[in-house]
């Protein structure tokens, strides 16, 4: 218990201020407890002696209220902090996650690894913020309100403190066995809680496919598994606690009657007053409440603590080196040096060498899964490269941090995503600090800015996650204009204008010739217009460059190029 307790204060990080508050005024809720006390023995005291007069009475309310004032106040404080730390250590938590995977390759993004974060974003996350001020109340308020009465019990009478220190620390017994016990099973039912999540996300991504090939109520299995695994899961926790809570009960209520039995022993054998027995018996009622409320948050301790775990698995995973510095190089000629690049055990990049000057064009082009986007994707830094190395403006790439080497690189890719937001501010996503002019002008630029006014909201218009409200056309000329306002020196292309109607496609072309005007450009192209003005042409298959040139020149070669060439230029003619 001490372990969980300590882990749930490192886990809060800077939020643990809050946390060491809320107990120094939980302390103060225990001494308020206790003043509580006295004030209902001066009253046991008053009645039984028949003090005449109000005073008395009035005296034993004064103490009483004080009591109630200053445990109301202290708890108050102490539920605040508590709850503060709760929920923002919540919060703190979820952007670290956030800033860490930044910094993490993007081999590691799967839709199994998806699932994952995104059940540790929301559902262990949840727990945490549910269970952290619940546990932290109840932990905290009871243990140290019941040591309170504990430490005022002894001073009383030893023997009563003896009799509640005996059956508290055989329910605190009890209560660390149940703890140690639901380490085994609290971090399954945790999982379940992600894999749920994960398979509700994958089944509600792929609905179209369910519903094209007719599978609703067949194709659901890995839904039916994993809402399987987390009822058993749940239940084989609850199963686990049963015995281990109603052996606590079972302690409490012996306790209680042994303090009675005391009480009533130790009046009639001479060795106790009247007012101290009437008054044992009054708090035997209540001293082991606390405790008990203590017990009851030790039940889901583990739950927190395996949430915690889970919720810190997301930073373990090895980051991207990013001790570079913030270079702003002035020239961006990009080379690769003898590189060699794996997808796990898949080798993608075999020995790869080339130069793309300052200010130049360079198309890629090749069959599918021959390397063309991964060789855009490590000049980007999504990944780095098994051997050999790549350079911007004479430096390893690797000896820029990431914002530097980012802020010098602008990407439109084929597969656009764009976020629920308003279109404004998907196009300035790169460039928060850009005016709505800068926006409007890029948009003209990207000629989406016709079907934007049209909208009811214009750029104020929210659209849907992953930009689901509009067609593949306008989010990606929405994506052109992000990078035009970017304005970076150097811009990545892929297939950029693959997605676009042919009315707008002659637009684009010159938005994208504004674009790249004395940038270095890559691109993945596969149109003949597209690649036939680049200043180099590099021909990849297999994961090596086997080929390189003008148009001119590869065109009138036997090859790879030339083959691809005359083949688009057939399916470009082809009629029914």
């Amino acid at each position: 218990m001490i372990k969980a307790i300590k882990d749930m204060i490192d886990f809060s990080g800077v939020e643990s201020t809050n946390i060491n508050k809320s107990i120094f005024f939980g302390v103060i809720v225990g001494i308020g407890r206790m003043i509580e006390m006295a004030g209902i023995y001066f009253i046991i005291t008053a009645i039984i002696t028949a003090v005449g007069g109000r005073a008395p009475a009035w005296q034993a309310f004064l103490i009483v209220l004080l009591g109630v004032l200053v445990a109301c106040f202290a708890k108050g404080h102490s539920q605040m902090e508590q709850t503060h730390a709760g929920y923002f250590m919540a919060a703190n938590k979820r952007i670290a996650i956030a800033d860490h995977i930044k910094t993490i390759p993007m081999g590691y993004f799967n839709e199994n690894s998806l699932g994952e974060l995104v059940g540790t974003m929301t559902t262990v996350i949840e727990n945490i913020e549910t269970l952290a001020p619940m546990v932290m109340v109840r932990l905290m308020d009871g243990l140290i309100t019941s040591f309170v009465m504990l430490a005022c019990v002894f001073i009383f009478d030893f023997r009563f403190g003896l009799t509640m220190l005996i059956v508290e620390g055989v329910y605190l017994i009890i209560s660390s066995r149940m703890e140690k016990k639901s380490q085994a099973v609290a971090p399954l039912r945790q999982d379940s809680e992600v894999k749920l999540v994960s398979a509700v996300l994958e089944w509600v991504q792929g609905m179209s496919i369910v519903k094209s090939f007719n599978l609703t109520g067949r194709g659901d299995k890995t839904i039916a598994e994993a809402l399987e695994y987390n009822r058993d899961s749940n239940t084989k926790l609850e199963a686990l606690y049963v015995p281990y809570t109603i052996s606590q009960k079972i302690v409490l209520q012996i306790g209680t009657f042994a303090l009675i039995l005391e009480s009533v022993i130790f009046y009639l054998n001479g060795t106790l007053s009247l007012a101290y027995t009437l008054m044992m018996i009054i708090m035997s009622f209540m001293v082991f409440a606390h405790i008990g409320s203590a017990g009851s948050a030790m039940a889901i301790l583990r739950l927190l603590t395996a949430s915690m775990e889970k919720a810190n698995k997301p930073e373990s995973i090895a980051k991207m080196d990013d001790a570079g510095e913030g270079y702003n190089s002035l020239k961006h000629d990009i080379e690769f040096k003898n590189v060699n690049f794996s997808y796990e055990k898949k080798q993608v990049l075999k020995d790869i060498s080339f130069t793309i000057p300052d200010k130049t064009s360079t198309a890629i082009v090749g069959t599918s899964g021959s390397g063309k986007t991964t060789i855009c994707n490590l000049i980007s830094r999504f990944w780095d490269v098994d051997s050999g190395e790549v350079t911007m403006g004479g430096k390893n790439i690797k000896d820029y941090t990431l914002e530097a080497l980012m802020s010098q690189i602008s990407m439109v890719f084929q597969n656009v995503y764009l976020f629920a937001d308003t279109i404004e501010n998907n196009i300035k996503f790169g460039s928060p600090n850009a005016t709505h002019e800068d926006v409007v002008r890029a948009a003209k630029e990207a000629a989406c800015d016709d079907f934007i006014e049209s909208l009811p909201d214009g750029y104020n218009t929210i659209i849907g996650e992953g930009g689901a409200s509009l067609s593949g056309g306008e989010r990606q000329r929405i994506s052109i204009a992000r990078a035009i306002l970017k304005d970076s020196p150097v811009i990545i292309l892929d297939e950029a204008t693959a997605n676009v109607d042919p009315e707008n496609e002659d637009r684009l072309q010159k938005a994208i010739a504004k674009l790249t005007e004395n940038k270095t450009i890559i691109m993945i192209a596969h149109r003949l217009k597209t690649v036939r003005g680049a200043d180099q042409i590099l021909v990849v298959d297999d994961g090596r460059i086997v080929d390189r040139g003008n148009h001119e020149e590869l065109v009138a070669k036997e090859g790879l190029y030339r083959r691809f060439i005359l083949g688009r230029e057939e399916a470009e003619n082809w009629k029914i």
